[in-house]
Order: C-alpha cells, then structure tokens, then sequence
C-alpha cells in the first residue's frame, strides 16, 4: 500500500476513489451524485482543465512554469471566435499555430537570454491578455456558429463530447512519447539535473522551447474549443483556469522540482478536481465549500510530497511508543530499561 501511495502516477486515482466513496456517503442515497449528468459534468471539467493542465505539467517536468497558459487560452479563443465563423477547423488551426509560435518564441528568449521562465511567462500572460483585450475591445465577441456550438459539447455514449475525446487524445500522444520515445527520456532528464543532461547529450537549449511550443499549442487547442463550446470570447472570460490548471498538474503528481510526473497522473489530478466542483455540486454544498476542500486535497498531496516526510513520522512514532510504554511501566511499578 504504501508503494502506491509513493506513486505519482497512481497516487491521484487513489484520491478519486476516496472522493467518490466520501461524496456517495454525504449523498446519503438521495440519488444526487451517481448520475450520468455529474459524469458528464466532470468529463467536460476535464475538458476544460486538462490541455492547459498538461502543458503546464510538461513544463513543470523540466523545471519550469509556464504562466502564459492563461493568456494565451483567452486570446486563442478570440482567434477561433473572429477566424472561425466560416471555417470552424481553421479557427481551431491558427489558434494553435500562434500557441505553437508563441512558445516557441518564449523558450528561445530564455534559452539565448538564459533567463528564467516565471519572468518571461508572466509577461507573456499579461502581453496576451492585453492582445486579447484589444482585439475584442474590452466586451464579449459572440459566435455566430451555434451548430458548432452544439456540437463541439454534443454528448457521446452520455458521458463524452468532442472535446473531452480530443483532450483525452491529446493526453494519450503526450503519455506514447513521454514513455516510449528518446524525448520523453530527455525531458525527464532536463528537469532533474540540466547540466548532467547537458553532459550526456541532451540538447536542452531544444528541448525548452519545444516544451513551451507544445505547452502554447495546448492552451491554443483548449482555449478555441472552449470559445466555440461557449459560443462566444472574451479578453478576460478564460483566465481563471490558471490556478485550476496548476493544481491539477501539483495533485497528478507533478513536482515543482522537475524531473518527476507523468501524463497519465495529470489526467488523475484534472479529474480529481472535476469530481471536487461537479461532485460537490450535486449535492447542494455552496462554492466556498468546494475551494476550501480542494485547497485541503492540495494540502494534504504537498505533505505526501515532503522529502522528509519517512523520517519524521518514524520519529513521531518513536516517540508516543516511547510515551506509552513509560506509562505502562509506572503503572507497573518498573523501571524503564536504561
């Protein structure tokens, strides 16, 4: 047991089961939580979360963090919005071509300038958010489109829609290439020690601004189905999924360290969250409720991720045996051994 608790990556699916066991128990069979409207619910959670969530957690791997992501879902919907009233398939491809150069962009910044990436990021998140700003004029751009609308969140088998299918792909062809390829190998190897990977070959000044191209591809993707999904864009509307994102990809396992986490754990860590607010939700507990347990789930993985967690239990332990068998002992009328 306590090897999958170690494990990043089955770490999250363990919480999830602990959160469906405790949300059935507060429904307390009124029907209210086991229904394929809060499934679905979550799904299109995920849908939302996940890609900006995974390009966040391959920054992460390589011991960085990409704060564009927020900036760039907003204005890539905008994109999308203002591209694609005719063709809806070419507002989703130029939205993604500009995540794909505006990461690409970022890492070379950091890669010639050797600059640190929360810097670099956090003014790519206020620059795009002030594009986004501009190019809608301060107010919501609707989508003429609502058959794309419709579409894009069209329930499949009761449980999917396109968007979370195509989210879960895009999580399925990072998990084939972080585990089964030389990149994924040199990804993990950048993020735990950068000037050892340098020595062994690795070509991290390529490695930084492809991770960040993927990272604005996938905010791209995600923020121009959601446009489409809401019919409408906005300057400020998607920025919120920021924090969401970050605590997802912290919860699947990814650690601020770098070198650890996997695609698969982040899938876990978005649908633990998913199952937080639509969970939570169906039974009637109020907003506040739901911040407040979901900033406990993220205490509680921070203290399961203390690298001296081991040790200062063993001595915690120690201790109240310690206490106890004393108090046995004067009860006995013995002596504690020396």
């Amino acid at each position: 047991m306590r090897s999958l608790i170690v494990n990043r990556s089955v770490r999250p699916y363990l919480l999830l089961v602990a959160i469906i066991v405790a949300l059935w128990l507060l429904d307390a069979g009124r029907g209210r939580f086991f229904t394929a409207a809060t499934a679905f619910s979550v799904l299109q959670e995920f849908a939302t979360i996940g890609p900006i969530a995974l390009g966040l957690g391959l920054s992460m791997i390589i011991r960085e963090f990409d704060l564009s992501v927020g900036g760039m879902m907003s204005f890539a919907g905008c994109i999308a919005v203002l591209s694609g009233a005719r063709y809806p398939e070419l507002g989703v491809l130029l939205a993604v071509l500009f995540g794909v150069l505006w990461g690409l962009f970022q890492g070379t910044v950091m890669v010639w300038l050797r600059l640190g990436s929360i810097g670099v990021t956090l003014g790519g998140l206020l620059t795009l958010g002030g594009l986004a700003y501009v190019v809608t004029g301060n107010l919501s751009i609707s989508y003429p489109r609502m058959d794309v609308a419709m579409a894009v969140n069209q329930p499949v088998l009761q449980l999917l829609s396109p968007r979370s299918i195509i989210t879960l792909a895009a999580f399925l062809a990072a998990a084939f290439f972080m585990a089964r390829t030389r990149i994924g190998r040199d990804l993990y190897a950048t993020g735990s020690d950068r000037r050892a990977a340098m020595v062994a070959g690795v070509r991290t000044d390529v490695i930084l601004p492809g991770v960040f191209a993927c990272s604005g591809a996938l905010a791209g993707l995600g923020g121009s189905l959601l446009s489409y999904s809401l019919a409408a864009a906005s300057g400020a509307a998607l920025t919120d999924a920021l924090v969401p994102a970050v605590a997802a990809a912290i919860i699947g396992g990814v650690s601020l360290a770098g070198g650890k986490g996997t695609p698969i754990g982040i899938i876990g860590g978005v649908l633990v969250l998913g199952l937080l607010s639509a969970g939570l939700n169906a039974i009637g507990t109020p907003p506040a409720v739901q911040d407040v347990v979901t900033g406990g789930v993220l205490f509680l993985v921070a203290i399961a991720d203390a690298v001296d967690l081991d040790p200062r239990l063993f001595t915690i332990r120690r201790y109240w045996s310690d206490m106890f068998l004393r108090r046995d002992l004067d009860k006995s009328g013995q002596a504690p051994a020396e």
